[in-house]
């Protein structure tokens, strides 16, 4: 019995699952939002709390430790966003830590409760499995389920009056 034992198994072992996170950790700081199964969704919050809260304090051993728990893709360049297109310095390139860093700046007056998880309707096409959304607080999902940025909310078109 496992009476006691935390955490998700997740069918993988420890390696595969340390892999799993960071990647999924990866993508989520990347993106703000992704879709996964509600049991990774689950593992995966408290993994990337840590993280923000970490990358808040913005000091060198946080740094260090963050790049430890992300591994060697935290400080590669991302190659999907279009600041890095004719960049030449290395310094100049966006990684997946100034992200996380430029995220965690706009979490400094909250205590926690950096990410949200919002259960999706239907199933996955593969094997049938249910869907979650895992979202920062701060990205407002559309009607499809893009994510927009707090800042970029457009508001709704007054209706018109037909005379």
């Amino acid at each position: 019995m496992r009476h006691l034992k935390a955490g998700r198994k997740l069918n993988r072992n420890p390696a595969h699952r340390r892999s799993l996170l960071r990647n999924m950790a990866c993508a989520l700081i990347e993106h703000g939002s992704i879709t996964t199964t509600p049991a990774k969704a689950k593992e995966l919050r408290p993994f990337i709390e840590r993280l923000i809260t970490m990358a808040r304090k913005g000091d060198l051993a946080s740094r260090r430790l963050v790049v430890s728990r992300l591994g060697p893709t935290a400080q590669t360049p991302l190659t999907t966003d279009k600041a890095n297109e004719g960049v030449e310095k290395a310094w100049k390139k966006v990684t997946v830590l100034k992200k996380l860093e430029e995220r965690a700046k706009g979490f400094v007056g909250r205590p926690g409760g950096y990410t949200r998880i919002l259960k999706l309707h239907g199933y996955r096409i593969g094997d049938g499995g249910a869907k979650a959304l895992i979202a920062f607080v701060d990205v407002q999902i559309g009607p499809k389920g893009a994510p927009e940025t707090a800042d970029a909310v457009k508001e709704p078109k007054a209706e018109t009056a037909k005379a």
